[in-house]
This record gives C-alpha cells, structure tokens and sequence, in this order.
C-alpha cells in the first residue's frame, strides 16, 4: 500500500502530498523529523536499522526518524513513530530543524526538512523488529568518537545532525 507523505518548501510550508519512495526516488524535499531520546544518566538512545529498509540498512541511527503521513501533524506523527518503533513514549521537545539532502544508494535521495527532537526515558523498550534490528544507550562522547573512527556505521542524517546539534544538545 502507498504511503503518502508531506512535499514542502525551504520555509517547510506544505505545497502537497508525495508517495514516498517517489520522494526518494526524485529527491522531492520532504517533512520529517529525528527524536533523540536520553535516560536519566544522560546516555543517548540508538537504534540500528533493520537490514531490510529500502535504505540505510543495518546503520545505527539516532532513536527514531520518519515522516509524518500526509494530513498528520507533526505532533501526532512524532509520538506514533516512537511508539510503533521503539514501544515508548515518552515527552519530546523540539529543539531545531535543518534541511539536508544526499544521494543514497540504489539512486534514492535524502532531502529533507528534518524537525529536531529530545525526550527523557527510563524505561521499558520493546522494539519492532520489522524497523529495528538493536539498540543500545551510548555516552554522546563515545559516538562522537566512533563516528570518526566508523563513519560508515551510521546514517548520514544522524551523523550530520550530531555535528550541528553540538552546541543546541550535546554540552
């Protein structure tokens, strides 16, 4: 079944509605959004993707990323993602947004308006495995590292989004 999700300007007003691997395929930019969740010793969730994504398979990535599906809200979007891929919830604040666009492989394109996330949990995760092959609670400061030491073990948008969330996240 098409999935239908939200064509956007440089400002991220909406001007329509894109099937999504159409969007990839094109490089239509697009409204999406990334949530960074941390426990209470400050440790970063991640989540490594399931080897069986149209793209980015197997990388590790921030908490959870997706779109929200044309005529959702991006708050009503933001919670269901969460919930259906990783089995929380938990409040979440926006911190900023960014646009990026990068070619992928088998000719897909990124390009997105990506709306910034953080949240605080504690407790129980039970992922979807259809989504979600592992994750783990890291210190920001061993991804950093691990990022220059293995770049190619993330995802492009979560290795761009550390890098500009330094001073607006990460202290």
């Amino acid at each position: 079944m098409a999935e239908y999700i939200i064509a956007v300007d440089e400002f991220d007003n909406e001007i329509g509605s894109i099937e999504k691997m159409e969007a990839h395929r094109k490089g239509t930019l697009h409204r999406a959004f990334s949530i960074l969740v941390f426990n209470s010793k400050n440790q970063l969730l991640l989540q490594k993707r399931n080897v069986k994504k149209y793209h980015s398979p197997g990388l590790w990535t921030n908490t959870c990323c997706s779109h929200p599906k044309y005529g959702e809200n991006l708050q009503d979007a933001i919670y269901r993602r969460l919930k259906e891929e990783m089995g929380f919830t938990c409040e979440l604040e926006e911190v900023f947004s960014f646009i990026y666009k990068v070619k992928l492989e088998d000719n897909l394109f990124e390009n997105e308006y990506d709306h910034v996330f953080i949240g605080k949990y504690d407790g129980e995760i039970i992922v979807n495995k259809d989504e979600v092959d592992d994750f783990k609670w890291v210190d920001i400061n061993e991804v950093k590292k691990d990022i220059i030491e293995r770049p190619e073990a993330y995802t492009y948008w979560f290795k761009y989004l550390v890098n500009k969330a330094e001073n607006k996240i990460f202290k």
